[in-house]
């Protein structure tokens, strides 16, 4: 059986995370502040590193993220980055059975489409991603179709986000801004936001 047709773009946006968490630099001090203002650096990458990548797994095997997983500091070990991006192989696979789309997934509680939760990890890869290089000084290059993906996936859910303080309220930017800055600025994010 073929996977599900969102499926590619899923293991796109988990290339575009790998490769900014790739190029964060070996010994940068992890206590900038970032984007998401309630998350210094470190706490950023090991909530982006938790849920974009077990928890993506957990969310297509339908299991329960252990408790060990939660209070780990992946940033604490050396080679974070190359271990997120094997995990991040391993979840993107786990989605790859056609299985993994079908029905509902408990979120705290709550059945969501398991086909919209897969949509908003994609959100969250690349997204967040672009908090991590922003606070890194790294870059992240989001191709136009992806793009143009995480902008309607943030307009599908931004007034859930809001309500749990996800997003902050829309930025105003020029009409000639890209599809990429269009979905950062409509999720709250500056796309000029500087450390």
């Amino acid at each position: 059986m073929n996977a599900h047709p969102m499926h590619p773009f899923l293991a796109r946006a988990a290339s575009v995370a790998a490769g900014v968490a790739a190029a964060v630099p070996a010994g940068q001090a992890l206590d900038a502040p970032t984007p998401c203002t309630e998350f210094d650096t470190r706490a950023l990458i090991n909530h982006w590193v938790l849920y974009t990548s077990h928890g993506l797994e957990h969310r297509a095997r339908r299991a329960e993220l252990p408790a060990e997983l939660g209070a780990r500091d992946f940033t604490a070990d050396a080679d974070w980055r190359s271990a997120y991006a094997v995990q991040l192989e391993r979840a993107v696979a786990a989605w790859a059975e056609p299985a993994a789309w079908e029905g509902d997934v408990d979120l705290g509680g709550a059945p969501v489409p398991a086909v919209g939760i897969a949509r908003m990890l994609i959100l969250e890869l690349l997204l967040h991603g672009w908090d991590v290089a922003r606070a890194t000084g790294g870059r992240i290059e989001v191709d136009e179709e992806l793009a143009l993906l995480a902008g309607e996936v943030v307009a599908e859910n931004a007034e859930l986000y809001r309500q749990y303080a996800g997003f902050a309220a829309s930025v105003a930017l020029p009409a000639d801004a890209s599809a990429w800055d269009r979905a950062l600025a409509a999720s709250g994010r500056d796309p000029r936001w500087t450390a």
